[in-house]
């Protein structure tokens, strides 16, 4: 409290609505608890928020201790508070504005609009992610009434799903880009529910028109339980194999599922006229030159939605791609996108250029990390396994370098193709030498990586845990499911690769994830196992091998730290020491954290680049790093 004029001055209760909590924070007065019993209103809970208040002279944003109600609360208790009672400005505004949602179906945009005009700055304090500005007030009273709109709609939807505050806030986003008749990406990081998100957009808009859900093959199996668990009064259409069929006319809030592949090939995909259409694992749709995404670009929808947490894995060029789809015209042409953008980020790391296309993008794109909105999931631990490569791979490696650099890598495309198998026979050498001499089986003894990785399950399995083991190489994945088996007693481990059939599959994780008596480790495919799967049972995550670009990998290590989750989640990395292996794991770690919106890179197309001796620098065995 302050002195002012011989009097003593409290601060009053202030209130502010928080859209990405779904929710409002009381705040101002030193006891908070006690200003909130005084006037009668639910204590919520207890954090922090960066708000922005008067200080000095001047407004500053900083960490208040606010708390936090629901919002359905928070209206409830706006409606019933005195309107005599002596409080804030703020919560005045916000009381008058609890009263215009709540049931008022005579509320119009002028009543908001003049509302806006007397808002206090404490009604609209809180903060953008980077503290520099809030929000106006006409903008927070937008999505206040969007977000309580949207929180009644659910309340009265067939929707069988208790959604989290940020679930909510999203929803909303969702729906504002219907009301904006403009496409958008949901870019949450893996395990935070896009697909319970867009499944609810889905259920509360029933239009005339049918939705179209597009998505990998993999995952058709999973839309459709995940439909008709939390939405099972939604008509779901599987258009996908051999006898494909569109009615004439659609049952309203109908929701056709189909493929990549089909959308590909299938025209009537395109003549028909979609409400929403969402295109789950929009990494499908990353390269602009590809006819899916030519495709994806030429559907007739009311919005198109991308859902992917990796908007980029390699280079900028897939965001122009995936936003060339939902927001067409919003980076511009390719050409100019090529020169604002790609050419001062990825060659010359400009941090204003990627500022500049956050900027731009944002708005856009709905992106929340598990640190922001799901601090209860446990972390994940993160560890480098440096492993000893046996006398026999230190033979074979150093005989594939130097017969790749005595024959020559050349210029050109041929260099490419030359540089990416000496890669690919190195990192197969390190797997394990069966692999790269095409062997029957791999034993123990011959391979430093293989030794280490069957002591680690072996303790994993004794410890009555389970485990999930990544390969790249689906040689490799087979060779170590029969391997492990024999090791660990199981019989063959079970191994989730392309090539089996989305039953199978699905089998295999039910099995995983339900099944006492199921092998404790599973095997599985980075890229075909990388997204759309939930694998929390497992409390640790093995990368056998290395696919050189983190955000895949993270894509799959995300498979297991997902909400259900209850355990922290072991993440070893295994890298043969002195190769190649242990200088891209270098290099990466060095390059991680420039920006979020740049990420990835390709690896070996970039050392395809590199002078003959730059990249024997990189591939040479250094032998003091292995003894």
């Amino acid at each position: 409290m302050v002195l002012l004029s011989g009097r003593t001055h409290v601060p009053r209760l202030q209130a502010t609505f928080v859209p990405a909590e779904n929710a409002f924070a009381w705040w101002g007065p030193d006891d908070l608890d006690a200003a909130l019993r005084e006037h009668g209103l639910p204590g919520g809970r207890t954090t922090t928020c960066s708000l922005a208040a008067p200080e000095g002279g001047t407004v500053v944003a900083a960490d208040r201790d606010v708390r936090l109600v629901d919002l359905n609360e928070a209206i409830a208790a706006l409606n019933g508070l005195n309107r005599r009672a002596k409080v804030g400005k703020s919560v005045k505004n916000w009381q008058e504005a609890a009263r215009l949602v709540d049931g008022d179906s005579e509320a119009k945009d002028p009543d908001f609009a003049e509302l806006a005009t007397r808002m206090p700055i404490a009604a609209h304090a809180v903060t953008n992610p980077e503290g520099t500005a809030v929000a106006a007030p006409a903008a927070l009273l937008t999505q206040f009434r969007r977000a309580a709109n949207t929180t009644a709609t659910l309340a009265t939807t067939a929707v069988d799903a208790q959604l989290r505050p940020y679930q909510i806030h999203g929803v909303a986003w969702l729906s504002s880009r219907l009301d904006l008749g403009a496409g958008g990406v949901l870019a949450d990081e893996m395990g935070l529910g896009k697909t319970l998100q867009a499944i609810c957009l889905l259920a509360i808009r029933r239009s005339e028109r049918p939705h179209l859900v597009v998505c990998p093959t993999s995952l058709i199996g999973n839309w459709r339980r995940e439909l008709a668990r939390f939405s099972p009064t939604t008509p779901v259409l599987r258009y996908h194999g051999g006898n494909r069929d569109l009615p004439e006319r659609f049952e309203p809030g109908t929701v056709a599922i189909t493929s990549y592949p089909v959308l590909r090939n299938d025209k009537r995909l395109l003549n028909t006229a979609w409400d929403i259409v969402v295109l789950d694992e929009a990494q499908q749709i990353k390269n602009p030159e590809a006819q899916v995404s030519k495709a994806a670009a030429r559907l007739t929808a009311t919005v198109r939605i991308a859902m992917t947490g990796t908007p980029v894995e390699n280079r900028l060029d897939e965001l122009w791609s995936i936003f060339h789809v939902t927001n067409p015209g919003l980076l511009g042409s390719r050409g100019r996108f090529r020169q604002r953008f790609v050419a001062p980020i990825e060659q010359r790391r400009s941090a204003p250029a990627a500022a500049a296309l956050n900027a731009l993008v944002r708005p856009h794109m709905l992106r929340r990390t598990k640190d922001l909105v799901a601090a209860e999931l446990p972390p994940k631990q993160y560890t480098s396994m440096y492993c000893t490569l046996t006398d026999e791979q230190v033979r074979l490696y150093r005989e594939a370098v130097d017969r790749a650099f005595s024959e020559g890598l050349g210029a050109g495309i041929g260099r490419s193709g030359r540089v990416l198998a000496l890669l690919t026979s190195l990192k197969q050498i390190c797997n394990h030498p069966a692999q790269y001499l095409g062997d029957e089986a791999a034993g123990p003894g011959r391979s430093g990586k293989f030794d280490r990785a069957t002591e680690m399950l072996s303790e994993i399995v004794d410890d009555g845990d389970r485990a999930l083991v990544f390969t790249q190489y689906r040689t490799m994945g087979e060779l170590l499911s029969t391997a492990f088996g024999e090791t660990l007693g199981t019989g063959p481990i079970p191994f989730l690769h392309g090539g089996l059939s989305g039953d199978k599959r699905d089998e295999m994780v039910r099995a995983f994830q339900e099944d006492d008596d199921s092998p404790p480790v599973l095997l599985l495919s980075l890229r075909a196992a990388g997204f759309g799967l939930n694998l929390t049972r497992a409390a640790h995550v093995m990368h056998y091998d290395r696919w050189w670009n983190p955000a895949v990998e993270e894509q799959a290590t995300d498979r297991a730290h997902r909400i259900g989750q209850q355990r922290t989640l072991n993440v070893y990395t295994l890298i043969s020491g002195g190769t190649i292996e242990d200088r891209i794991a270098q290099m990466h770690d060095t390059k991680r954290g420039f920006a979020d919106i740049v990420v990835g890179g390709n690896t070996e197309a970039a050392l395809a680049k590199m002078s003959d001796d730059e990249l024997h620098a990189i591939v040479d065995l250094d032998l003091g790093a292995i003894s």
